[in-house]
């Protein structure tokens, strides 16, 4: 299925409107706390624009406006602000076709699990919830979640972002280590279904006497 696009004046307002509504309800939970965390939304494929999150904003009351539009090369062509600090592993993300929105998160629970866990992964089976994410059919389906070491060289942890999806393109989301949750969808609901999946589960193993690691 293609991902949507967004053309019209009203149609980028609407889609950030929403977007900006999501990330106030993922403060509210405590998922993005601070100025943590970071969302983006591919506007179009041709001439590219990118809306993203500007840096420093706090997530409690974020608006559409607290977005700036950036070309293919990062800089800003509409808005006002520095771009988050991350921008580059949201442009490697939307160079896939299936991916139109990354949204990314700093819980509590992705936090202890990508510190506790010591390998580069988490393996996930066994779970209703798994059905929530993008062509899951059944709790037995192993869901694997990589771990990337943090980094403050952004651009090496892009090219890392970009050799995963390559070698593994159906994967949901990664974690980085001590850091948070990167996962994505073709529309910005299908990418806070994935949150929500994603951040529930983290925190049934978090909470699970049965969790080795932890």
């Amino acid at each position: 299925m293609a991902t949507v696009r967004y053309e019209t004046p009203t149609e980028v307002a609407l889609v950030l409107d929403q977007c900006a509504s999501i990330v106030r309800g993922f403060y509210a939970r405590g998922w993005v706390l601070g100025t943590a965390g970071n969302f983006s939304v591919l506007l179009k494929d041709e001439p590219f624009c990118l809306a993203i999150t500007k840096s420093g904003t706090d997530k409690e009351g974020i608006t559409k406006n607290d977005f700036i539009h950036l070309d293919r090369h990062g800089d800003v062509i509409e808005g006002f602000g520095q771009p988050s600090a991350e921008v580059a592993i949201h442009q490697e993300l939307v160079r896939f076709e299936s991916i139109g929105v990354v949204f990314h998160t700093h819980s509590i629970w992705a936090t202890v699990l990508s510190t506790a866990t010591p390998t580069d992964a988490l393996f996930l089976r066994g779970y209703e919830m798994l059905k929530g994410l993008h062509e899951i059919e059944s709790h037995n389906t192993l869901e694997y979640l990589p771990i990337i070491e943090n980094s403050q060289d952004v651009n090496a942890l892009s090219m890392e972002v970009r050799e995963l999806l390559r070698k593994k393109p159906a994967l949901h989301g990664f974690l980085i280590r001590g850091h948070g949750l990167y996962t994505w969808g073709r529309t910005v609901q299908e990418a806070k279904r994935h949150i929500e999946v994603f951040e529930f589960l983290f925190e049934v193993l978090g909470r699970s006497q049965n969790y080795r690691n932890l």
